[in-house]
């Protein structure tokens, strides 16, 4: 097998060129097998396989800067800079992860989870290697839909007065998770009939330049009109170049020799760069190629028919959501639904299919989706922005000067709260609670099942007159406590057992954790009153003055970091009513927490129910 040669960066260059497409095809299948066992990101990483190794053919990523936006397109680098062995450990904890990252590796230059950031990185990067006078490369391959995301225009507009080089590779797949949306897919679009304006051109200049005395004046001639023959050839016109940016390509992602030549010219280039690469998300892998939204991330799947190995045998959060965006979608006609190009992953592609003029998928572009549900609401509508808890941190400007400064009706539906297990520190939805709860006007709740969730939403819907943030976990909804179903009222918390001794005040997915814990105290002993806190943000100040007074020892709990959390809010009343009350707060460490599995995470972070339960006998008992 030619995979086995490749061990250590820069073996691909000892690879005899004829055995380039035979390793393409190892490649592929080394990652459909291992990615069958572990979950991934499995259909972009097969649309990049030639494309990496051409760039690890073109350049050294020992010494040259490759920069991988998004980064669930870096498998293949993985496997060129000799990390094989770590896809068997892929996103569990303590080994490899599904991004890259520096600690992991120096081929690995900036730790990437979000879009839409390689250019404004590789800019500072190739700003600092000028400042400093050193000489190599620096490449961002950008892609996969990043490039709908506003940092990309921010960092081209800056870029375009450079005039050392800078390479930016456009990884072309027509999709970022959902398929793409927006002026520049539809411009990257028109370049793909753009071929024929390329071969012109060169074939022009070639032509003329066998002229014996005119030649080189011919040349110039010409080239004094491309703007005009780009402008009739390629129906997007010459944005790029109008940037001040050199264009090449598009060329195809599947050629490796062509790629190469490429990046070889390129690096000529004093200033910036950008090559065009066509890709096919899924490559290589029918049911990818077929469903690419359904492998973007994908857990084990057989590799016969692709289906997953572990079949879903209830619903999730998600699921619930959407259920609710479609009833309510009938009964309310100024309903509409908003997404940043996860219309899939957030539960909205049945809303789409019902309601299609109500719904809007904005791109890889999360500020702007905050923004526009703010116009929307200022002309009537009533917004539901379904949203990851981490991708919504790149709105939080937008959310305080935009929404809540003018205190209008949006709704956030922030999906994979807390702890989401095998994406990593850049994925983990911990620092919502936190963000969310400082800034005026806003309210922001939490569902302990799948019936408050849904309650929840019909509330925010109907009766809230301001913006509304409920967050809600990732994976099988809890439905426990079924008896238990209060009318949801601003600010008023749910109380599910009322005892003594000791009071558990728990956030949405930790009221299951709660219970959990209360059992075990009352198995040896203790009474337990446990607090659905289902409004983080008002708190509810009568009940937690009244459990204040009532009980010998407050415990919080919730999936979100201390800092500024649930429980700091908790701490903070408390002694702004001068109460005394010992309280326990358990959160999540201030820490970024690495990718794992959630059960074993919890464990680690001391949230599980065995955890808590000894550190609240620790403390009761130290009392």
């Amino acid at each position: 097998m030619v995979l086995e040669k490749i061990n250590q960066p820069g073996d691909i260059r000892k690879i005899p060129h004829d055995q380039l497409p035979q390793l393409a095809e190892e490649i592929r299948q080394f990652l459909i097998e291992k990615l069958s066992m572990t979950g991934g990101h499995l259909a972009s990483n097969l649309g990049v396989v030639e494309l990496t190794m051409a760039l690890h053919l073109a350049f050294d990523p020992a010494k040259d800067r490759l920069i991988w936006d998004v980064g669930h397109q870096s498998y293949t680098h993985k496997i060129l800079t000799g990390r094989k062995e770590g896809f068997t450990s892929l996103r569990k904890l303590g080994g490899m992860s599904g991004f890259p990252k520096r600690s992991e590796s120096s081929c690995d230059v900036f730790d990437t989870g979000h879009s839409s950031t390689s250019i404004s990185a590789g800019l500072g990067i190739v700003r600092a290697r000028d400042l400093a006078g050193e000489k190599y490369s620096v490449v961002s391959i950008i892609g996969d839909g990043s490039a709908t995301g506003g940092m990309v225009y921010e960092a081209i507009n800056n870029a375009a007065n450079l005039k050392t080089n800078f390479i930016i590779v456009f990884n072309d797949n027509g999709m970022s998770i959902s398929r793409n949306v927006g002026g520049l897919s539809t411009y990257l679009s028109d370049l793909r009939t753009s071929e024929g304006y390329t071969d012109l051109k060169k074939a022009t200049e070639d032509a003329l330049r066998q002229l014996p005395i005119a030649g080189d004046w011919a040349v110039e001639r010409v080239r004094r009109t491309k703007n005009n023959l780009k402008t009739i050839l390629m129906p997007g016109g010459a944005l790029l170049e109008n940037f001040g940016i050199k264009y090449f390509g598009p060329v195809d992602g599947a050629n490796i020799d062509q790629m190469v030549r490429l990046f070889e010219n390129a690096k000529k280039v004093d200033g910036p760069v950008i090559v065009h690469v066509r890709t096919k998300k899924g490559k290589g892998f029918g049911p990818a190629e077929r469903m690419p939204e359904r492998f973007h991330g994908t857990g084990p799947f057989d590799i016969e028919t692709g289906l997953p190995k572990v079949k879903k045998t209830k619903a999730d959060w998600t699921d619930v959501f959407s259920t609710v965006m479609c009833k309510e979608g009938a009964r309310v006609p100024n309903l509409c639904a908003v997404t940043a190009a996860m219309a899939e992953g957030t539960g909205l592609r049945r809303f789409r299919g019902m309601y299609p003029e109500r719904f809007f998928d904005v791109g890889i572009a999360e500020e702007h989706a905050v923004t526009f549900c703010a116009g929307l609401a200022v002309g009537g509508m009533i917004p539901v922005f379904a949203v990851y808890s981490s991708f919504l941190q790149r709105g939080f400007d937008q959310m305080i000067h935009d929404v809540c400064l003018q205190n209008l009706h949006v709704v956030f539906a922030i999906d994979r709260a807390g702890l989401v297990g095998a994406d990593g520190e850049t994925h983990q939805g911990i620092f919502d609670l936190s963000y969310l709860s400082l800034i005026p006007n806003m309210t922001v709740m939490a569902p302990k099942n799948k019936w408050e969730l849904a309650d929840m939403f019909r509330w925010a819907i109907h009766k809230a007159d301001g913006p509304v943030a409920i967050r809600y976990p990732r994976g099988s909804v809890c439905d426990s406590f079924q008896e238990f179903r209060a009318p949801v009222e601003k600010g008023r918390w749910e109380v599910l057992y009322d005892e003594s001794d000791i009071c558990l005040l728990a956030v949405g997915s930790m009221v299951q954790t709660a219970l959990e814990v209360r059992q075990r105290l009352r198995q040896n002993g203790y009474s337990c009153t446990i607090v659905n806190c289902r409004f983080v943000k008002p708190l509810d100040e009568e009940t937690l003055t009244r459990m204040a007074g009532e009980h010998k020892l407050l415990v919080t709990m919730e999936e979100n970091v201390h800092s500024g959390g649930f429980g700091s809010r908790v701490l903070e009343y408390l002694c702004a009513i001068g109460s005394c009350v010992p309280t326990l707060v358990c959160a999540l460490p201030d820490a970024y927490i690495e990718h794992g599995s959630v059960d074993v995470l919890k464990k680690e972070c001391c949230i599980d129910a065995e955890s808590i339960y000894g550190k609240v006998v620790s403390r009761f008992i130290g009392l």
